[in-house]
């Protein structure tokens, strides 16, 4: 990486970095002549995105094809209210270079896939992970592996957060090494399914971002075989050793992986069907219209207390999807029962756990309370 000459104003800027004995002009110099592509401008890309800027990282590539929402909000600083609605990259881009005209920021307003992540990642010093799921997360590695860059990885789910640095080009393991296979589908919650502390997300994309400027300022000892675990209910990290395995599939002595494959396929997704509701299924509006009548179902709500607080259908019962084996007796098997969820996933299980129990007259709510606060109650808070 050859350095780059700082502008007088650029010395203005980055004069606490510049008085570090250990950081200085070459450090600086290196971050100006530095690139790295962020893939994901969400929780962890947004204090990512926003940390490298202000440090002076020369080049950022922004890798997302969402628009901004209002639920983004609680997490993803590095958008506004202003920026509602407008793609995440644009809005990551206008916020970057109002933090530091002297940067330069590139977009892909793209879903990373096997086809276009080579191209992409190519020109990059340094790959950071802030994808939310295991497809891309995988492609990620795998083309970082291929590439020969080093990849900085987090995740984060809830309360608890994990970063590392995987450099295979360094003999250090990658992703591949640490989780071989993903969990079968459906196993592990998204952020929206299981939620994520607000700043959850910014602790763990500032340890990214840290190790980013120490790899692209050539300072400091990388988080290279060490996993770090954050807990912050209790406040504690926790790190583990990683190490490379030699029979890993794309950074082992005998690789089996040595292009991009299908990984909706590897991580068992497979394409959403079109939606025709079937004989077990039921719109909102149908329910509502049902409810009006002297036969009306029996509602089912098979969230969790807290989503229950947020917003609920009215005369429905409360079991959780995880409780309803162990309370089945408490159900009668012969009345209609219609039973919902948020968005319709976990009201589908409970739905075929309770045909396999023998109830006969049950119906899943498509699009759960999410889709009748669309079709039927606005007053009803979507979440």
């Amino acid at each position: 990486m050859s350095h780059t000459a700082l502008s007088n104003d650029e010395i203005r800027r980055y004069a606490r970095h510049l008085i570090l004995p250990e950081f200085g002009m070459a450090a600086q110099e290196q971050l100006k002549a530095g690139s790295v592509l962020l893939v994901g401008t969400g929780g962890l890309g947004s204090p990512l995105a926003l940390y490298l800027a202000a440090a002076g990282v020369g080049h950022i590539g922004l890798v997302d094809f969402d628009v901004v929402e209002e639920s983004n909000l609680q997490r993803q600083i590095v958008h506004g209210t202003s920026t509602l609605g407008i793609r995440k990259t644009d809005s990551a881009k206008q916020r970057l270079l109002d933090l530091n005209p002297h940067i330069e920021v590139s977009t892909y307003e793209v879903q990373l896939t096997s086809e276009n992540a080579l191209e992409i990642l190519r020109p990059y010093d340094v790959i950071v992970d802030g994808t939310d799921n295991f497809p891309t997360r995988y492609l990620t590695n795998d083309a970082s592996v291929l590439l020969g860059k080093p990849n900085v990885y987090g995740s984060i789910f809830r309360f608890e957060g994990q970063a590392t640095v995987f450099n295979t080009a360094g003999g250090g393991p990658c992703y591949r090494c640490l989780y071989p296979e993903p969990p079968p589908p459906g196993l592990v919650p998204s952020c929206a399914e299981g939620g994520v502390l607000g700043v959850l997300p910014g602790i763990i994309g500032t340890l990214q971002a840290t190790e980013v400027v120490k790899l692209l300022a050539g300072i400091g000892e990388a988080l290279v075989g060490r996993l770090m675990l954050y807990d912050a209910l209790a406040m504690q990290f926790r790190e583990l050793k990683l190490r490379r395995n030699p029979d890993c599939p794309v950074c082992g002595e005998h690789p089996t992986i040595t292009e991009l494959i299908d990984y909706n396929q590897f991580c068992g997704i497979v394409p959403e069907p079109t939606p025709v509701v079937s004989a077990n299924e039921i719109t909102p509006g149908e329910v509502a219209a049902w409810l009006e009548h002297p036969d009306k179902p029996f509602l089912l709500d098979v969230r969790e207390a807290n989503e229950w607080d947020i917003g609920h259908l009215p005369d429905a019962i409360r079991i959780s999807v995880n409780e309803l084996a162990q309370r089945l007796h408490e159900l009668d098997p012969e009345r209609e029962t219609v039973v919902y969820c948020r968005s319709g996933g976990r009201s589908a299980r409970a739905m075929e756990m309770l045909q396999l129990a023998g109830f006969r007259k049950v119906k899943n709510m498509v699009g759960g309370i999410l889709r009748w606060s669309d079709d039927v109650d606005p007053s009803i808070p979507k979440y």
